[in-house]
């Protein structure tokens, strides 16, 4: 039990370990356990839309798929031009500990091969949790959002995600709270 209880401490670094990509784009923050929680979401979302995939393998892909982050820490574009990290090393190492770690290692692996639809899915996923943190930015006023979304969308494998995607580009990302202009904003009663 005490692997296990030291497995959670270990995911609760996830929770402050910055994504580090943002200091480039000049705005916003966000936490590896933030952007895994929208990559679940989006994965679960793209598992109804693809009914022929293993939603369970999906949401698992999801999961797992920055847990080495916890000790290898975030690293974005530029990092990875010059700093190299073993991420093998870090899941073995974890894995090690766990009764389950096979079910991590394989995970991981799998993700990261993308040759199954599942892994497919979900590295789209995590691509469209990008792209959807980039539209916010976007539209609060980052000029350069547009450029890494761009980016992004080119990393995108299946048709669904694509068109989810550009779906993304045309949606105000306050909309779905701000779309009611009625008497309620002014008299903040339910009418």
């Amino acid at each position: 039990m005490k692997n296990i209880v030291n497995f959670f401490f270990e995911v609760g670094m996830l929770q402050k370990t910055p994504r580090t990509g943002f200091q480039f784009l000049g705005s916003g923050c966000e936490s590896v356990a933030e952007h895994i929680l929208r990559t679940i979401f989006i994965g679960y979302a793209l598992s109804k839309l693809e009914p022929e995939v293993e939603e369970l393998k999906v949401l698992k892909l999801c999961l797992v798929h920055d847990l080495a982050e916890a000790r290898t820490g975030d690293m974005n574009y530029v990092n990875k031009k010059y700093v190299k990290v073993d991420e093998e090393k870090a899941i073995r190492e974890l894995a090690e500990t766990l009764f389950f770690g096979g079910e991590l290692t394989s995970a991981m692996e799998e993700f990261n091969k993308k040759e199954t639809r599942e892994s497919l899915i979900a590295n789209d996923a995590d691509q469209l949790a990008l792209i959807i943190q980039l539209k916010e930015y976007g539209d609060l006023g980052n000029k350069y959002s547009k450029d890494w979304i761009s980016f992004a969308v080119k990393r995108l494998s299946t048709e669904t995600a694509k068109i989810l995607a550009r779906q993304i580009i045309q949606t105000d990302s306050s909309e779905w709270w701000f779309k009611d202009k009625s008497d309620w904003w002014i008299n903040g009663k339910n009418t």
